[in-house]
């Protein structure tokens, strides 16, 4: 599962806590939506549903990537952004989220 070191370019470690749902982690349901907080720098690997509180579990960044190495692309998503896309073979599109509390401007 571990990523190769010249791969990693997050400035995140990859130990780091992130957040995503259990059905995309334990099943073969893929990401379609990633957001990075700009009030505390959260990363969120989430599906195109709205996420349930219950579903939600906390895991290493590394554990997301080795999923879905195609979230190595979003490693420069800006704080208060967020990345979207309608199946895992489409690319990713991103803009300031709306929904961030913070301006984008970390």
């Amino acid at each position: 599962m571990s990523v190769m070191c010249g791969e990693w370019k997050f400035k995140e470690p990859k130990n780091q806590a992130v957040y995503s749902l259990r059905q995309l982690i334990d099943s073969n349901e893929p990401i379609l939506h990633v957001s990075h907080n700009g009030d505390d720098g959260a990363w969120q690997f989430l599906g195109w549903e709205t996420p349930r509180v219950e579903d939600g579990v906390k895991v290493c960044l590394e554990h997301v990537v080795a999923k879905d190495p195609s979230i190595i692309e979003l490693a420069d998503l800006p704080l208060g952004w967020h990345a979207w896309r309608v199946s895992p073979s489409e690319p990713w599109t991103r803009e300031l989220n709306p929904y961030d509390k913070n301006d984008g401007n970390g």
